[in-house]
Formats: C-alpha cells, sequence, structure tokens
C-alpha cells in the first residue's frame, strides 16, 4: 500500500454485505446492552426496596436509646 504524497489514503468502501452484517451486530450488541441495563435496574431496584424495608422496621421498633455523654476532662 502506497500512501499518496502528503495525505491519507481515502476508506475503502464497504460492500452492502458488510453493512447489513456491521447492522446485524449492532442490533444484536443493542439488544445485550439493554438487557444488562434492565438486569442492573431490576437488581438496584430490588436492594433499595429491601434496605427500605430493613429502615422502616428499625424506625417501628422504636427509637435507639440516646448515647450517654462521657463525662469532660477539667484542664489545670
Amino acid at each position: 500500500m502506497t500512501r499518496p504524497p502528503g495525505g491519507l489514503q481515502p476508506p475503502k468502501p464497504t460492500t452492502k454485505a458488510e453493512r447489513d452484517a456491521r447492522k446485524a451486530f449492532r442490533q444484536v450488541d443493542a439488544k445485550k446492552a439493554m438487557t444488562e441495563h434492565e438486569i442492573a435496574q431490576k437488581a438496584f431496584s430490588n436492594n433499595r426496596e429491601r434496605l427500605k424495608a430493613e429502615r422502616l422496621a428499625r424506625e417501628a421498633a422504636g427509637p435507639p436509646p440516646p448515647k450517654a455523654k462521657a463525662p469532660k476532662a477539667k484542664g489545670k
């Protein structure tokens, strides 16, 4: 492959078969990405609901006991 002086080679024209193959792969990749995104969103939602239920159960059980303050040391 020789380059023309002072420039880049023009891009190789793609055939219809190559365009169709790329389109098919893009569709498969897009579907896979959407499926992964939906799985991640469902896991996030389930975890958030579980944590919310635990928090509400803790709050319904009663307020936490107040913490005892430590006596301050007197300085000389």
